[in-house]
């Protein structure tokens, strides 16, 4: 499944302070969504801080962050002040709006079978369109690459 050049589903979730956080929220803004399995795990953590870490050259393209995954409010809370994360943390318990994205996705690990999210990032650009998406996502330089190109595609 690939979303890109589409409109991107619309959704409204709850974000750490329990406030209401809908995509139409940032029309004008680039979007730059991100799925990730869960809150304070290895990679998770790695990946969340390279963000932060990048948090202002984001911002100076028109973007904002906005991390999803299946974890309550109290634990993106405990995620954020843990690592001074200037984003926010979006709660999709019901994995919704991971479906309609196509992340919420079957999973191995250790020889066990499960559905789980795939670590995916979404650039949603100003006008609502998925621009870009990278699917299956290894941290390592992920997010080099997503500002890369949002210099590139902005310049």
């Amino acid at each position: 499944m690939t979303l890109e050049n589409l409109q991107a589903p619309n959704f409204t979730l709850q974000n750490e302070n329990g406030e209401q956080v809908s995509l139409q929220d940032y029309q004008g803004k680039n979007v730059i969504l991100y799925f990730y399995p869960k809150d304070l795990t290895p990679g998770c953590t790695t990946q969340a801080c390279d963000f932060r870490d990048s948090y202002e050259d984001f911002s100076d393209l028109n973007a904002v962050i906005l991390g999803v995954s299946l974890d309550d409010a109290a634990k993106h809370t405990k995620f954020i002040e843990k690592h001074g994360l200037p984003f926010s943390l979006l709660v999709d318990a019901e994995h919704k709006v991971a479906e309609a994205y196509g992340v919420w996705t079957l999973k191995k690990n250790f020889g066990k079978e499960y559905m789980g999210i795939e670590r995916t990032t979404f650039l949603i650009n100003e006008q609502g369109i998925v621009e870009k998406e990278w699917r299956k996502v290894r941290v390592k330089n992920h997010i080099e690459d997503v500002l890369n190109y949002l210099k590139t595609r902005t310049n």
